[in-house]
């Protein structure tokens, strides 16, 4: 098969032509029909994530069909479509694995850093961590959902009922749980690269109600801010911006250091936070609400042998919603 494979960090991708992988006992091998491109992949090839398993097939918001299924896979019938997302396995008997946590089991494998992933026409993926995808998005919309869909939302439950919502980093995750945040009746607030007006007028597009540089105070307090842009010094922005008693969500795997802060733009009970990985309850609950909503995504199709490409427009910005890898022979 074809695939888009790391072989070392900070190194552009290289198509190979790479053996078919097996499905092994409680795996399902799919036929990829669509992978997104996230910022994580960034941060993989970037050598800002440490030890990836080189030479790697990144990529994990896949979309595809089952084609076989191995010893004792059951859950999904031959030629059904699944979703797979970053967590990719977990022990199940550790401390957070049994209190309903496995987004931070200590042996967690993740799809497209432990495990080959999807920049690639097949890849095999443990039925328990594979989704069900709504009829109601075709491949390519589905795909932006098993990432930026599932991690914004996960960033959104920790805001709790906040109404006045900040969004740092109007991309591909804000795009989506912007949408989900007003279906729930709050307000959204983003914040964009400084001088970003096409970025701006997509969220205002999208129903927020103001829209600026990321350097710009909100016209009034905030409740909550979700900071999705992987820089550190956005944590003490966000930190001026809320009110007392008001959360900072860190959403990102990975961050530039956060500057130092005087004590007092975080006294008054305010809250600095992070979320990491996601859980197969967020994914069932998400997948669950988006049609409802009705969540939409901006995607940009491209063929797989463009992945250096997409994840050159993500680096620089001028990306719109995500770009989604396409498997055209």
């Amino acid at each position: 098969m074809r695939a888009m494979v790391l072989e070392q960090p900070r190194t552009p991708l290289q198509m190979r032509d790479v053996r078919d992988p097996v499905a092994g006992p409680g795996q399902l091998l799919l036929r990829v029909r669509a992978c997104a491109v996230c910022r994580t992949d960034l941060h993989v090839i970037d050598g800002e994530l440490p030890h990836p398993a080189l030479p790697l097939i990144i990529g994990h918001e896949i979309v595809g069909t089952v084609e076989a299924r191995g010893e004792g896979a059951r859950r999904f019938e031959i030629g059904a479509r699944v979703g797979v997302p970053w967590l990719g396995w977990t022990c199940g008997v550790c401390e957070y694995c049994r209190t309903g946590r496995e987004n931070l089991c200590i042996r967690a494998r993740f799809t497209g850093y432990d495990i080959s992933g999807g920049y690639a026409e097949r890849t095999v993926a443990d039925e328990r961590f594979c989704f069900p995808i709504p009829d109601v998005y075709d491949d390519v919309s589905a795909a932006p959902l098993l990432c930026a869909g599932l991690i914004g939302y996960r960033a959104l439950r920790a805001t709790g009922d906040a109404k006045r919502l900040g969004l740092y980093g109007f991309g591909a995750a804000a795009h989506l749980i912007a949408q989900v945040a007003l279906w729930q009746g709050r307000r959204v607030f983003a914040f964009t690269r400084e001088g970003d007006a096409a970025a701006q007028g997509f969220a205002r597009g999208l129903g927020a109600e103001w829209a600026s540089g990321s350097d710009q105070r909100p016209p009034e307090e905030l409740d909550a801010a979700i900071i999705f842009a992987p820089v550190g010094a956005l944590v003490p922005m966000a930190l001026r911006a809320i009110a007392r008693g008001g959360t900072v969500v860190c959403a990102g795997i990975h961050m530039s250091d956060i500057p130092s802060f005087p004590y007092e733009i975080l006294w008054g009970e305010r809250t600095v936070r992070s979320v990491a990985n996601l859980t197969r309850r967020d994914g069932d609950e998400f997948l669950s609400l988006a049609p409802g909503v009705p969540v939409r995504t901006t995607v940009e199709p491209m063929p797989l042998e463009l992945a250096n490409e997409a994840l050159d427009r993500l680096r620089s910005g001028t990306l719109r919603g995500e770009a989604v890898l396409t498997m055209i022979a």
